[in-house]
């Protein structure tokens, strides 16, 4: 087993809800790998989780983010190679969140990814490139469904 740090970190499933239509947003990454993926990030030292996603959301969007909810999935995975800049870092553990945005104007972070889409919670399904990521979009869209079926 490899020894090292892990890094935490937090996955913010990002959504809008638009005429009662649940539309994910996806960034296409370019730095360290190549796919889509949702928001995510460090923990800074100073922060709590709730502002690890706000924070992260905003700076890879520039959304400002209206809604947060805990899941309660963690998880851990290893890099596949060395990152120059995470030294001492072999991998990285998260928690899982939602994040509700209003469609709007979208900046990106061009230093980690290169576009974004939003997508239907299938299209997202078949783009996202980790099982790991796949899982969360999964409980966040059945969670998402129950609360809208509730409200109507």
């Amino acid at each position: 087993m490899k020894r090292g740090k892990y890094r935490k970190a937090i996955f913010a499933v990002t959504y809008a809800i638009t005429k009662g239509e649940i539309e994910y947003i996806l960034l296409r990454r370019k730095k360290h790998w190549v796919g889509w993926e949702f928001p995510k990030g460090k923990i800074e030292k100073f922060e709590t989780k709730r502002m690890a996603v706000k924070r992260e959301v905003k700076e890879e969007t520039g959304l400002k983010v209206l809604k947060v909810k805990k899941f309660h999935l963690k998880g851990i995975y290893n890099y596949d190679k060395e990152l120059k800049d995470r030294p001492g870092m072999i991998g990285q553990t998260y928690r899982l969140f939602s994040a509700e945005v209003k469609k709007g104007k979208v900046s990106l972070d061009k230093k980690e990814h290169d576009s974004y889409k939003w997508f239907s919670f299938r299209e997202a399904e078949k783009k996202l490139t980790w099982p790991n990521q796949k899982e969360c979009l999964n409980l966040v869209n059945t969670w998402l469904k129950r609360r809208l079926y509730a409200l109507k």
